[in-house]
């Protein structure tokens, strides 16, 4: 794996992590203390203090005692705030799917409020470390520990509103509505109307590159494919559609040439394909629609047996198929002159909705809250099937929904 690969892949772990945001925080708020610092030794800040006695702190006992408490405070304070997470995590990874994990992980109000924690303690301590045992006041750092107090009231009132807002995302339907909105968000970023392409270099001469190790097809770097493919003259046809688990030495792309492609070059065409582990659905709007689906199946198991949590999916599912009817993904990527230079397949409509709703039909087709929610999403979605397109596809749904619900009415 070539070293810029790496970067890529471990850049997007890393920013995905739950101590992303607050390490940055954090590194402000020392960055902070250091200026602020500097502002009250400053003569300008010690000419302040001296005109304000009420301002400057005489007593540098006193000062390291009031740092000393807040940040044994917020310490407390940020350890009972991480526990509450770990807590929500584990009840969705138990109760949901633990592939909506990531979905809360990433949810950047909850990263603030902790990266302001561990930001205050980070600059009570720094300050601590600069409090000077002499007679004058003016060298006691008065205006950092003013801020430093301020801080930590703020940090209060963050905690009783972080306490609200961590009950309200163990709600099922807020977890769902997440994913929803999510998965929403990439499909209108990435998703372009429905085109029927050929591709014109099928019938070419074509090399294939072997996957580099056995993990899930992510994507690719299309900058500098796009960039190789230009320089070199090929178009190259990727075998699977991202998110497809691939083992190491199985074919999953193609390159049409009419030069002969070189190893370094393979390697480099090989290095562009991104395999590792997770479900990012920043990054493939299909798993946003399977992890609807898990939620759906651990709600109808019977260890659980919550089949309204299961509607809620469903409801989430429909509304996300709503717009895939006439949406996907390109199937074709074009240089900026409008030449067909990389194909990249993708589940179509059809496809989806079956592997999607099947395994719930299965679970809960003897369930009557199930069937008619069936039934009601899949009328509401023929209304939206303007041109018919999968007329045939929802009327057999219908039928078979229909059917089982006579059978068990008899």
């Amino acid at each position: 794996m070539s070293f810029s690969k790496w970067l890529r892949i471990y850049y997007h772990k890393m920013i995905e992590s739950i101590a992303f945001y607050p390490a940055l925080i954090a590194v402000g708020f020392l960055v902070l203390s250091w200026g602020m610092l500097i502002f009250d030794f400053s003569d300008y800040g010690k000419e302040i203090k001296s005109n304000l006695s009420w301002l400057s702190l005489k007593d540098a006992s006193t000062a390291r005692t009031i740092i000393s408490t807040v940040a044994g405070a917020i310490i407390s304070l940020t350890v009972f705030s991480f526990s509450m997470v770990m807590i929500v995590l584990n009840q969705a990874a138990s109760q949901m799917s633990n592939r909506v994990l990531n979905s809360m992980i990433e949810n950047r109000f909850q990263q603030v409020i902790l990266g302001i924690y561990i930001g205050t303690i980070v600059y009570a301590l720094f300050l601590l470390s600069t409090i000077r045992d002499i007679s004058s006041g003016i060298y006691v750092p008065a205006f950092s520990i003013y801020l430093l107090l301020l801080l930590t009231v703020i940090d209060i009132f963050l905690f009783i509103y972080f306490l609200d807002y961590v009950t309200q995302t163990v709600k099922y339907e807020t977890v769902i509505d997440r994913v929803r909105k999510q998965t929403f968000k990439t499909m209108e970023a990435d998703f372009k109307e429905i085109k029927q392409e050929e591709n014109p270099w099928q019938n070419r001469n074509s090399v294939q590159i072997l996957a580099q190790k056995s993990d899930y097809f992510q994507g690719f770097n299309h900058k500098k494919l796009l960039e190789l493919a230009d320089q070199h003259q090929f178009k190259i046809s990727f075998l699977f559609p991202q998110g497809q688990f691939i083992l190491k030495g199985t074919p999953c792309m193609k390159v049409y040439s009419d030069e002969v492609i070189d190893s370094e070059i393979t390697k480099e065409i090989a290095d562009c394909a991104d395999f590792f582990t997770g479900q990012p659905i920043d990054r493939n709007a299909e798993y946003g629609f399977r992890q609807l689906a898990e939620i759906a199946l651990k709600a109808l198991s019977p260890g659980i047996n919550d089949p309204g949590t299961a509607v809620l999916s469903m409801h989430a599912l429909f509304a996300l198929f709503e717009f895939k009817m006439y949406n996907q993904l390109p199937q074709f990527i074009f240089t900026a002159e409008g030449d067909q230079v990389i194909q990249i397949p993708s589940a179509d409509f059809a496809t989806l909705f079956e592997q999607c709703l099947q395994p719930i039909w299965n679970y809960g087709k003897d369930d009557d809250y199930i069937q008619t929610t069936f039934l009601n999403m899949l009328e509401q979605l023929k209304i939206q099937d303007h041109q018919n397109k999968y007329v045939n596809l929802l009327d057999s749904w219908t039928i078979k929904v229909q059917n089982r619900r006579d059978q068990i009415s008899n």
